[in-house]
């Protein structure tokens, strides 16, 4: 294995000291502008990077921020979210030459022990935190760290998320209110939502929405109702097949992602119920598989790797010593497709 090269050698091929050498490369005075320009050409040549151990122990910054996923391995594989939202994340670090630490753990306690030793360590200067929860423990503990972050997604009342903490958002109660405006324009009075966990805030948000939708628009409870899910396709299966078989099932079901979508079409298909003659799907979020599913999947559009931009952006104002804000994302849009229908009379 090739050795790193060192201060050391720098020092020796420029024919300087290692003191001069380290005054060059952290920016210090010291040195003649010509002697910091032959340092710098040198340690190029050489493939020199900064020991991030080494600047963390220093008080520098560690040149990486962190993301925790606290959900099920099994879940992530299929579901293209967080894939496009790590995409606009990296897309924006890498330009500032930033590296993103990326961990995925079962639970919220194990995020929160990773925190805990990325601080102790000094591997991070800051996280983006994601899926706030309705109970949350990190916003105390990020501030007992005193370790910056922004927060993606909704926190809303009781999350434990304080104000002053920055965080980008989508309008989740927006983007459901257009769900259910548009399956009530076409007929339906009997709506169905397959939700996701149902302990992270911007899931309870969607069932809100969705209540107060319904009792806007004179639906009763018993018209609407929403079902929790781990975000699988298999639970968004099982989920469906139980919907469906009530003595009144619904004439539409709003999946909160793709993959469950797809999966509840499959569902209508083994029953005999076609879609959307039987029954009209929507999915939460767009992506290629709603694309080419048939029927295509009418779906709520939104640019998830912006979202991610925007999450790195602030974090990196943050620790810039930006002052905390929050900032919203644009709407979702809906975006109907052939997966949705005027109801048959038939069912």
């Amino acid at each position: 294995m090739a050795r790193r090269p060192t201060i050391k050698d720098i020092a020796r091929q420029a024919g300087v000291s290692e003191s001069a050498v380290s005054f060059a490369l952290n920016n210090r005075p010291g040195v003649s502008q010509d002697t910091r320009a032959r340092i710098r050409r040198v340690a190029e040549e050489l493939g020199w990077q900064p020991n991030s151990a080494a600047r963390a122990l220093s008080g520098e910054q560690s040149g990486a921020v962190g993301l925790v996923l606290a959900r099920p391995a099994h879940t992530l594989g299929v579901e293209s979210f967080f894939l496009q939202l790590v995409s606009g994340i990296q897309e924006v670090l890498a330009a500032g030459r930033i590296a993103l630490l990326f961990q995925v753990v079962e639970d919220i306690d194990a995020e929160c022990a990773v925190y805990r030793r990325w601080w102790a360590e000094r591997r991070v200067d800051g996280v983006v935190v994601v899926d706030p929860r309705t109970e949350d423990p990190r916003p105390a503990l990020l501030e007992q760290l005193a370790l910056p972050a922004v927060t993606v997604g909704e926190t809303g009342q009781g999350s434990g998320f304080p104000a002053a903490l920055s965080a980008v958002r989508a309008d989740d109660a927006g983007a459901m209110a257009q769900v259910l405006e548009h399956l009530y324009g076409l007929g339906h009075r009997r709506i169905a939502h397959v939700a996701g966990l149902p302990g992270l805030a911007h899931t309870q948000r969607r069932i809100s929405s969705l209540r107060a939708e319904a009792q806007r628009l004179g639906l009763g409870p018993g018209q609407v109702r929403s079902v929790a899910t781990d975000y699988s396709d298999a639970e968004g299966a099982q989920a469906t097949r139980r919907i469906l078989a009530q003595a009144e099932p619904p004439t539409a079901i709003v999946y909160d992602n793709d993959v469950m979508a797809v999966a509840g079409v499959a569902v209508a298909s083994e029953l005999g119920i076609p879609v959307p003659g039987g029954l009209s799907v929507v999915a939460w979020d767009d992506s290629a598989l709603c694309r080419v599913t048939r029927p295509r999947l009418t779906a709520l559009v939104r640019d998830t790797a912006g979202f991610g931009r925007l999450a790195a952006e602030e974090l990196l104002a943050v620790l810039a010593g930006g002052p905390p804000r929050s900032r919203e994302s644009e709407r979702p849009r809906l975006e109907p497709r052939e997966s949705t229908a005027p109801p048959s009379a038939a069912y």
